[in-house]
């Protein structure tokens, strides 16, 4: 029998909004029912961040391996055993779920497992029970996408969810979409020794960062093998028995064994009883304002169910400013443009605040450096080639930081402090940043911007 309430908040979906608004209001005096028709964890623990993240450093072992002679290290790469691959991804994931469910249970916190849906502004049905709760938070994250007319069949179209329990290295893959999901997954297989080709409707992979970190990026991609076809659109594709031929607009094909689908994911928001309940819906995304506060005032929505950025860090945020709201303090607004961006690929790609288009859009007048990281003798140690680019307000504040190399997704919490705290170039400047570290980078263009450059060519 489960226990119906009434709680202080009825949270539907444990993801990684759901579980963080759920830990933080207990954390706050209150009781909490959690839902959660699979384990607990949601996307980026199960089926994202964490397993795609665990295989990635799989990759990078193996390129390692190929690569030791270069430091003098004597290793034979033999190949990739899948199954142990998997193995080593399985324990990282089951693992975590582990603690994480451990952890919620702790807390005194109700889990109730089942497909829920609302029945009332303050009510969701799980099976034959009906929970009441005081709020609803809604968390129902999200899934892959498709194209209208492309079937994701599982075999030879595949979604990132297939990718990530494949159980072998394809021959070679075409990869739908040079998103942040794409090129991961470009990056992973061409480490392990499959061909691949991106194909990417706009003009450059991951659209959405500064124009000359994409451009770097599409250069050390070249130079690993991975191809891409930019601004090019996807028009069928025709399934055989040892492949796929997809072919694009202008009647250009291409072969490969798999296609990976990776356009995007949508919000589960169908079937979970929004529209009866009064919550207004955009394009499939629960409708919210700037304190995740539907049209239904006993109802909040947070993480992948809202169109705010798909990152299981801004789900953890906004379950948080939720349960803090409902408790009664006074939660300020998420900033998104100060929420830190890493792809994992090789080389890593990482930035915070505005690239240069959306500061010129905006209105900024602007100045900028790119520091090289052939300037940067951690870098030379690590054999990696990128940049770290500031871009700052004219006499003013740092508008936005974007790196690419190696492992330089450890470096952006640094960029995020600056942005958030709107740190003047020169401030930052002031600031003595270990040597030998990448963090240099960071330290040397701001000096270049405080008119002081050190290790800055040109």
């Amino acid at each position: 029998m489960v226990d119906s309430g009434p709680f202080d908040i009825v949270v539907l979906g444990g993801g990684s909004g759901g579980y963080a608004c759920a830990l933080r209001a207990v954390e706050l005096g209150m009781t909490v029912a959690l839902i959660e028709r699979d384990r607990l964890g949601g996307t980026c623990l199960n089926r994202g961040c964490i397993p795609t993240k665990a295989l990635l450093h799989a990759a990078e072992v193996a390129d390692q391996t190929r690569e030791a002679a270069t430091f003098g290290v004597k290793a034979t790469f033999e190949g990739v055993d899948v199954a142990g691959v998997q193995a080593y991804k399985d324990k990282v994931v089951s693992t975590t779920v582990k603690g994480l469910t451990g952890l919620i249970k702790s807390k005194g916190i109700t889990i109730v497992e089942g497909e829920g849906r609302l029945v009332g502004p303050t009510s969701v049905r799980v099976g034959d029970e009906v929970l009441e709760g005081r709020h609803i938070v809604l968390a129902t994250g999200s899934a892959p996408r498709s194209l209208p007319g492309l079937d994701i069949d599982g075999e030879r179209v595949i979604s990132s969810d297939h990718a990530l329990v494949l159980d072998r290295v394809p021959s070679s893959v075409v990869v739908l979409g040079g998103g942040v999901i794409g090129v991961e997954f470009a990056s992973l297989w061409r480490s392990f020794g499959a061909e691949v080709t991106i194909v990417e409707a706009l003009p450059h992979l991951l659209p959405l960062e500064e124009e000359t970190s994409s451009k770097r990026l599409e250069r050390a991609f070249r130079k690993r093998g991975i191809k891409f076809e930019l601004g090019a659109r996807f028009e069928g594709v025709e399934r055989a028995d040892g492949g796929v031929t997809v072919t694009l607009e202008g009647g250009a094909t291409i072969a490969a064994e798999l296609l990976l689908v990776a356009v995007g994911r949508g919000p589960v928001s169908d079937g979970i009883g929004l529209e009866d309940a009064g919550v207004e819906l955009e394009r499939g995304f629960v409708k919210v304002d700037e304190y995740c506060r539907t049209a239904v005032p006993s109802i909040s929505a947070v993480g992948d169910l809202i169109a705010t950025p798909q990152l299981a860090h801004v789900g953890f945020a906004e379950g948080i400013l939720v349960a803090e709201r409902l408790a009664g303090l006074s939660p300020a607004p998420i900033d998104y443009d100060g929420v830190p961006r890493i792809t994992y690929s090789d080389p890593e790609v990482a930035s915070v605040g505005l690239t240069t288009a959306q500061a010129a859009q905006r209105g900024y007048e602007i100045t900028q450096v790119a520091y090289d990281l052939a300037g940067n003798p951690k870098s030379k140690i690590l054999g990696t080639q990128g940049e770290v680019k500031v871009i700052a307000e004219k006499e003013g504040r740092v508008l936005g930081i974007h790196m690419v190399g190696a492992r330089v997704g450890e470096m952006i919490t640094e960029g995020q402090l600056i942005y958030n705290w709107e740190a003047l170039p020169s401030e930052v400047a002031q600031l003595i940043h270990p040597h030998p570290t990448q963090s240099e980078a960071v330290g040397e263009a701001h000096l270049a911007l405080a008119g002081k450059p050190l290790h800055v060519h040109g």
